[in-house]
This record gives C-alpha cells, structure tokens and sequence, in this order.
C-alpha cells in the first residue's frame, strides 16, 4: 500500500502541475499533505514533518546556492564567461570548434545554474556559427551536454548539493569524484553524440535556430571584459578549494596522521560554504571592484541573482518537504525491507528510483529529493560510498527529458527544432548522459 499511495501522489503531482498549471512548490506542498494523510501520519504531526523538510534541505543548501548564483552573476555581468568562451574558441581553431565550445561551457557550467549558462552561451554559439558557417546544432549540442551534466553531478548545483546533504555523503568527494565521471560522460554525450544525432535527425542540423527567443541580450566587446586567467580563475576557484581539501582528506585518512593547524585550515575553507564565500569575495574585486565597477552596481547583480532563484529554492524545500513525508510516513522502512538482503546495489538502486521520476515528474532536482526519501534507509544495512549514490541518483535524474520538463522547451524553442527532433536530440542526449554517469559510478565503485 504505501509505494500505491506514492504512486498516486506522483499522478496527482502531474495532474496539478502538467493539467492545471498549479505551481510547482505549491503543488509539492499539496500533494505532500495529502500522501501525509493517506499513509496514516498523525494530523498533529503532518505540519512539522513538512516545516522539517523543507527547513532541512534549505537550511543545508541555501547559503551554497544562494552565494553560488551571486558567484554566477558576477562572472556573466562583467562579461567573463563571453571571454573564457571566446579565448577558447579563438585557441582551439575552426577545426577544433567543437571541443572549444565543450570545455567553455564545461567552465563556465561550473559556476553558472543550467538555465543561466543556457541563455548566456547560446547567443556565443549563435555567433560562432554564423562567423564559421557550421550548424547551430552542431555546436549547440556539446554545449548543453556539459551544461547538463555539470548540473547533475557537481556542486555547487542543487541536485548534488542536496542530495549529497541529504545522504550525509562529503560533498569534496561527491565534486571529485564528479569530475571523474563527467569528463568521459561530456565526451560522450558531446561530440561523439553529435556524429549519431546528425544521422537520425540530418534536417536538424540544417536550421538557424531562433535568436529572437532570447530577447535583448548584453553583447560585451572582448577588450571590455575580464582577462581569461582572472576569469577562469575566479569561476574554478570553489571547486579548486573543494577539491584541494577532499584530497588532503583522503590522504590523512590513508596515511592515518592526525590533524594538525595547515590540516584543520585547509579543512575549514575547503568546506563548501566557506569556499564558495571565499570566492564570491574574490569575484567581487576581480569582476567588480578591481575593473573600477562601483560596489552598488556590483551589488545589484548579487541582488538580481537572488531573485532569480527564489522560486527555486521555494520548489527544492517543497521536494524537501515531500522527501520527509515519505521518510516520516513510513515509506522510505517499506522499501528497505522490500529490499533486506537483496544483493542490487544501492547505486543502481538510487539511479533506478531517481529515473522514474524524473520521467514522471520532470524536475531533475524534485526526482532526486524524492528519491532521497526512498535510499535513505537503505543506505545503513550497506557499506557503499555515499558519494557514488550521490552521483547515481543525479545521473538517474537527468535521464529522458520530456514535455514535463522546462529544458525540453528551452532546447526546442532556441534551436528552432520540431518535437520529433527535439526527442531525437535532447531527450536522447540526456538519456546518454544518465547511462554513460551510472555506468562510469559503476566503474569507479570498484575502486573507491
């Protein structure tokens, strides 16, 4: 009864969403007190486990997104990304375009949430096509192939992010052991996808795509903008303080020394909260104060950027809040004993469960909550890296994106594509994603 119950909240879910346009956070809420009541929670109950959830999951990742989309901002508005994208492309040549666009948007999809670097990089893509003749797909899809998959495996985004706070897995590892996988997964899903994609969908890559969809955007001359290094630099920097500590981590753990003043330091402002402030105060000289730009206007980007998030962490607390519910009624103990002794692995576990709502709810960042909600109590009877769940339930998040899904449109509407080919392109190049990331978490649980 209870995996009925759930089953039933995930269609009434995309009745409220998908039928009657309801917003998402609050028909995350709704449905949240209905499987609340339906699965027997005491009614005195139901309100805190919703205010616990949904306080849980903000409380651990609001200040990492939040100071991650002012880091974001600060590096698009001062034109930084457009450098490290145009240095790159000017670096690599026509022949090797499309590995320039690849490793750009890899950069740049560190820093910036998917649907920001989507808008921002788009017109770039737009203007390299024009200038070298080639398809606007040709350069779009590695574009959004390491978009996405920065997005789904490496923090500070919020499907990782969360899901690594709600696991209790070490986010350092969760982002190496991330850009482990990612790496062949872009390949993968980028140019190699692009050669099978022109096949299936050749008429595809003889459209101009859609300019005008993206309205007035601010077009910086390349002398205007930050020096490459500086914004490379200043966009890696969270993940090179993360990365730095994890590593010094895993050696004292592997060597057995104790801790000591440069340890406990670099422990410290390797934490993700510490190091992505560290470098959003350093994104403020190098982007701002340092180019002579007054503090109010870099203040105001900051600003800009906290509104454009706000309906997203209220939609991440609601799928926090659902998550609970789930935990708290009893569900997440169900599954755990459907599964006592089973020999499956969490990993494929967590992907498996994670795929399935995505492809029911469309959210990747909703799927992966969820989820949570469902691995949770399986992860104690198991000795599996935490990080590596982490990393499966964000590939299984990603797979198969459909009509339920706002970045089905945003691909389709700027590439100017039919559904048949949109589902050829970007559905498919997501699907691959979610595979080639389950398949490379399988491969490196065999090591770590």
């Amino acid at each position: 009864m209870p995996l009925f119950i759930v089953a039933l909240g995930i269609i009434a879910l995309l009745l409220l969403i998908m039928g009657l346009k309801l917003n998402t956070f609050v028909s995350l809420i709704i449905v949240s007190f209905g499987v609340a009541l339906a699965l027997g929670m005491p009614t005195s109950e139901i309100v805190g486990t919703i205010e616990s959830g949904l306080g849980g999951t903000l409380g651990h990742i609001a200040l990492i997104f939040g100071l991650g989309a002012m880091l974001g901002k600060l590096i698009a508005d001062a034109g930084g990304a457009q450098r490290i994208a145009m240095t790159l492309v000017n670096k690599f040549g026509e022949k090797n375009i499309q590995w320039a666009v690849v490793l750009s948007s890899f950069i740049i999809g560190i820093a910036l949430f998917f649907e920001v670097g989507l808008v921002l990089l788009i017109p770039i893509v737009f203007a390299i096509s024009r200038e070298l003749k080639v398809s606007i797909l040709y350069l779009g899809i590695p574009m959004a192939a390491a978009l996405s998959v920065t997005h789904g495996f490496l923090p500070p985004h919020p499907g990782p992010t969360v899901i690594a706070g709600e696991y209790g897995a070490n986010i350092g590892e969760v982002l190496l052991y991330g850009m482990i996988i990612a790496i062949p997964t872009v390949i993968i899903a980028g140019p190699v996808f692009t050669k099978i994609a022109k096949k299936i969908v050749p008429n595809s890559f003889t459209k101009s795509g859609n300019i005008a969809s993206l309205g007035e955007q601010k077009q910086f001359k390349l002398e205007e903008t930050p020096g490459f290094g500086i914004s490379v630099f200043t966009a890696m920097l969270p993940v090179i303080l993360m990365s730095i500590a994890t590593v010094i981590t895993l050696l004292q753990e592997t060597m057995g020394f104790s801790d000591n003043l440069f340890i406990v330091v670099i422990k410290f402002i390797g934490d993700a909260s510490i190091a992505i402030l560290i470098s959003l105060l350093v994104a403020i000289y190098t982007m701002g104060i340092g180019r002579n730009i007054p503090i109010k206007q870099v203040m105001d980007s900051c600003t800009t950027a906290i509104t454009q998030i706000g309906m997203m962490l209220l939609i991440i607390g609601g799928g926090g809040a659902f998550k609970q519910v789930l935990i708290d009624g009893g569900v997440g103990d169900y599954v755990a004993q459907l599964f006592e002794g089973t020999t499956l692995s969490p990993i494929l576990l967590a992907w498996t469960i994670a795929a399935i709502l995505r492809i029911s709810l469309g959210s990747a960042t909703v799927a992966a909550l969820t989820t949570a909600g469902l691995v949770i109590p399986l992860l104690g009877q198991t000795d599996v890296n935490l990080a590596l769940v982490v990393l499966a339930t964000g590939a299984g998040s990603l797979i198969a994106s459909h009509v339920n899904d706002a970045g089905f449109w945003m691909f389709k509407e700027y590439f100017g594509l039919s559904m048949k080919e949109t589902f050829a392109t970007w559905t498919l190049l997501e699907t691959i994603i979610a595979i080639s990331g389950l398949v490379f978490t399988l491969l490196l649980s065999l090591i770590v």
